[in-house]
This record gives C-alpha cells, structure tokens and sequence, in this order.
C-alpha cells in the first residue's frame, strides 16, 4: 500500500471510529469511551499526515511512533467498549479488525524505518 492509500485508509477510519463515538449511550461511561476513542482514532490519521512530512528519517520514526501508540490505543478503547457491552461486539468486529492491522501496519514500518540504511 502507498503512502497516499495508507492516509487515505487512515482518514476513513477516523470516519468510522467518530460514527462509533456518536453511537455510544450518553451516560459517563459512554462519554469517557466516546471521548478517548475519537481523539486517538482522528490523531492516527493526522499523526501519519504529519509523519509523511517528516524533515528526516528520525522525525518520520518520531512521528510514526507516535501513530502507532494511537492506533493501540484506538484499538484498546474499541476493546473496551465490546467488553462494557455499549456496543455490540458484532457491530465492533470489522472496525476492531481495522485498528489491529493498522496497528500492525505502522509497527512494521516503524521497524522498516529504524533498520533501512541510507
């Protein structure tokens, strides 16, 4: 997947993960999750954006650092929310699915970044 694909990809994740957060009850648990989801779901894409601009290599695995500790986060907010039962896992699979291979995805190229000889 190129670059732009890979922005792409993660702006429309965003998309899904805010449709998530407004889904969620309007009760503190479903606002603390609604909250925490959005905001590491939405930093993913723009953190890439920011990455792809990196003014070297070591900012690019600064900020590509960066996206993947929010993808894990996303993910783990998505986990929780199955396991509070305010959505059903069943509606959460695909977009849960999506935060663990983007997760895996800036993992591996963090990893690519770090051992890539120039």
């Amino acid at each position: 997947m190129n670059p732009a694909e890979l922005k792409n990809r993660t702006m429309q994740f965003a998309i899904r993960v805010l449709k998530l957060a407004d889904a969620l009850p309007n009760k503190p648990s479903g606002r603390t999750i609604a909250n925490q989801v959005a905001r590491s779901g939405c930093s993913i894409a723009s953190n890439y954006r920011a990455a792809l601009r990196g003014k070297s290599r070591a900012d690019f695995i600064n900020k590509i650092t960066t996206v993947l500790e929010e993808a894990d986060e996303t993910q783990f907010w998505i986990e929780l929310t199955a396991l509070a039962g305010l959505v059903s896992t069943k509606r959460l699979g695909k977009l849960l699915a999506e935060a663990e291979e983007l997760t895996k995805i800036f993992n591996a190229t963090r990893t690519t970044a770090r051992n890539h000889k120039s």
